[in-house]
């Protein structure tokens, strides 16, 4: 297949694309400077601007740009800029679909476990209603934005939780000092953390080019976990301790409502419309996931 990625170059894009290029697909990205190589395309998603050649004999769009949730503190202009950029680049994607002839058969675009806020320990299956915050709101207008692709475009909105990486991503500030034994729970860590392994999202997003799927997706490991026993699972096998719990008004006097809706809200996420067509996990427990992580499989 002929694939176009926007946001290859973020953490799931870079994982994704060699994925693909593994599995021999052409993959061609779409990138905000100048072009460097026939696989290059640039745009300006907040100009709504495309080469509209990029996706000349493309069968699948797959949309992961946006700006860093995480990686700024939450000030509105930071946050008006996490809803824009989502939708800016989604429109800017289908549009362009709608100015084709022949366009993708496939749009995958991803959104985000936060479409269903601080859930508690509610089950959250895809037909679970959206919760209410920031990161919610902005992905029930990021999904209704991808379903602006073109009549018979078959689209996914990939729900994708928090993914484990043994290197930046979700745990590129805590992972290092749990390596160093400092590291602990944040909050009262009962809340759920929908997770998922870095190999396990590629290859996720890979299924869903061909898997009979449309609209909403959750994109997370079968086994459900809470904080608590995420920390202890990967300081475990880092051989680590993990006692420096880390209390919910601290996180909230540093990060603000960036701690309630990313750190501290609980989505207890389950994986049914991936499971029932037939995604194997390379990494379906914790046990497995933390043993990745730290390197020992």
């Amino acid at each position: 297949m002929r694939i176009l990625v926007a946001g290859a170059s973020g953490l799931i894009g870079t994982a994704l694309s060699g994925t693909l290029r593994g599995s021999g697909h052409d993959v061609v990205s779409l990138v905000r400077r100048p072009a460097a190589s026939a696989a290059e395309f640039q745009w300006d998603p907040a100009a709504g601007r495309i080469d509209d050649v990029a996706l000349k004999g493309a069968d699948a769009v797959i949309n992961l740009s946006g700006a860093g949730i995480g990686d700024r503190p939450w000030t509105r202009r930071r946050i008006n800029e996490l809803g824009t950029s989502r939708l800016g680049a989604t429109r800017t994607l289908t549009a362009a679909m709608g100015r084709m002839d022949t366009p993708p058969a496939v749009f995958l675009s991803q959104s985000a476990s936060g479409y269903y806020g601080n859930a508690g320990s509610a089950v959250l299956r895809e037909n679970a209603p959206a919760g209410n915050g920031i990161l919610a709101r902005i992905c029930v207008d990021w999904e209704a934005a991808a379903h602006e692709a073109p009549a018979g475009v078959r689209v996914v909105t990939a729900r994708t939780g928090v993914v484990l990486s043994r290197s930046g991503g979700a745990l590129g500030r805590l992972l290092p000092l749990l390596r160093l034994g400092v590291g602990g729970p944040l909050g009262n860590g009962r809340q759920y953390w929908p997770w998922i392994t870095l190999p396990d999202v590629a290859g996720a997003f890979e299924f869903l080019l061909s898997a009979p799927l449309a609209g909403p997706v959750n994109i997370c490991a079968p086994e459900s976990a809470d904080v608590n026993s995420l920390i202890t699972a990967l300081a475990g096998a880092l051989h680590r301790p993990a006692l420096l719990r880390v209390p919910a008004p601290v996180l909230r006097l540093v990060l603000g409502q960036l701690a309630n809706e990313l750190l501290l809200a609980s989505q207890r996420m389950e994986p049914p419309a991936l499971a029932g067509a037939g995604f194997h996990w390379q990494h379906p427990s914790l046990a497995e996931a933390a043993a990745w992580v730290a390197g020992r499989s």
